[in-house]
């Protein structure tokens, strides 16, 4: 879903006017979060004090899109700091619009690659990390991409708080199943799961991608888990690509994912082809290979 801009938006302005809540050199208050960021006076947004001079905890929001699910966490806990980090400045823009106009204190947005997240954050920084409906990138060469690819997964490790967690949203059960997987390799502990997050937490805050994708049918998938023991020997995983994780009857796929349209798409063309000629379909190896 492409982000549609007002007729005169123009970005360069959009990103001077909200410059104050947008850091572009978030590797400067590694270690220091907490503190840099504390209201002066001492206390927080909602008017009571959080600590001796710092915030209770310090959470990130990784590819926080347009800011909606940030800044309204912020809202419900102004004791904890939420950061919201993307490297779209469009993103940024609208994001730094939000939380001016919030009028809270405890949120600022990073303009920064989330590839290079831990430049960010000193070792045990963050209690939290979110990750709100990342890219899947569904193709087998495009593995090492995704944000829960367990070599990411490790890098989390070193800035998470020792009973620090991870949490993920996403309308994509591939890109849900891929992620299991993935928090086993790099040892991490799955502390719970869901395959309908908005039935099962209807007051979390969302935003209005989530929303959307809401209204065209998704189910959201979400989890939590908390690194365990670290790996003795730890190795990448083999790239895969997330039509493994497809339903083998592609009939029962009730909703797309966002990101495979045209992977599925392709895929049902090929096996009405093969039907057609009296083959078995997508059961067959050269199917199932061609896909990724």
């Amino acid at each position: 879903m492409h982000a549609r801009t007002p007729k005169h938006f123009v970005l360069e302005e959009r990103l001077e006017r909200y410059a104050d809540f947008i850091e572009p050199a978030p590797q400067d208050y590694a270690g220091r979060w907490a503190e840099a960021c504390y209201p002066l006076g001492g206390t927080t947004a909602a008017g009571g004090a959080a600590g001796a001079g710092r915030f209770r905890e310090v959470r990130l929001d990784l590819g926080c899109g347009k800011g909606a699910f940030t800044v309204e966490s912020a809202r419900r806990e102004p004791d904890v700091l939420f950061l919201g980090m993307d490297g779209e400045p469009l993103c940024m823009a609208y994001a730094g619009g939000l939380a001016a106009k919030s009028g809270l204190e405890n949120v600022v947005f990073l303009a920064w690659d989330g590839h290079r997240v831990t430049e960010a954050f000193a070792p045990g920084e963050l209690s939290r990390i979110y990750l709100n409906f990342p890219t899947p990138f569904p193709r087998k060469r495009q593995a090492r991409r995704r944000l829960t690819d367990a070599t990411c997964l490790m890098e989390y490790r070193r800035i998470l708080a020792p009973d620090g967690t991870l949490r993920l949203k996403t309308d994509s059960r591939p890109l849900y199943l891929f992620t299991l997987e993935e928090l086993d390799a790099a040892s991490y502990q799955v502390l719970w799961t869901s395959e309908d997050a908005r039935a099962d937490f209807p007051n979390e805050p969302t935003s209005g991608y989530e929303e959307r994708l809401a209204a065209n049918g998704a189910k959201v998938f979400a989890l939590e888990a908390t690194p365990g023991p670290e790996p003795a020997h730890f190795s990448p995983t083999p790239q895969r690509g997330l039509v493994e994780y497809l339903p083998q009857d592609l009939e029962k796929l009730d909703y797309v994912p966002l990101g495979m349209e045209a992977t599925v798409w392709n895929m049902r063309n090929r096996e009405a082809k093969l039907w057609a000629k009296g083959h078995k379909g997508r059961g067959s190896a050269s199917g199932g290979e061609k896909a990724n």
